[in-house]
């Protein structure tokens, strides 16, 4: 059990799973609301939102990975909250340059 215990349910691991599901179900609710044509972007090949979607989620992954091997998870702040604080890990900056990319990837493909 100690071979897992990295992959215990924390507050980021939280927030990602709650934003995912709010992505889908707004993701779900445009495509009924609004249907739309696929569109060619700088890829030059037709795109839906579901594409783009898939897309970003891919870079994401790879840019959280390639954060772990190469700067790590060390803290970069802690927040005065509690008895011993909360420790706010670098990986939230890899998920803020996710977070631009799709925004990137939604704009431009």
């Amino acid at each position: 059990m100690e071979n897992i215990a990295w992959m215990a349910w924390t507050l980021p691991t939280a927030i990602f799973f709650v934003m995912l599901s709010l992505t889908l179900g707004v993701m779900t609710w445009l495509a009924v609301a609004y249907p739309e044509a696929e569109r060619i972007g700088i890829l030059r090949i037709p795109t839906t939102r579901g594409d783009r979607l898939f897309i970003s989620l891919v870079l994401t992954a790879v840019i959280h990975l390639l954060w772990i091997a190469f700067v790590g998870t060390d803290a970069i702040a802690t927040l005065p909250i509690g008895e011993e604080g909360v420790e706010i890990s670098s990986l939230w900056l890899a998920t803020l340059i996710s977070l631009l990319s799709a925004v990137a990837i939604f704009r431009t493909v």
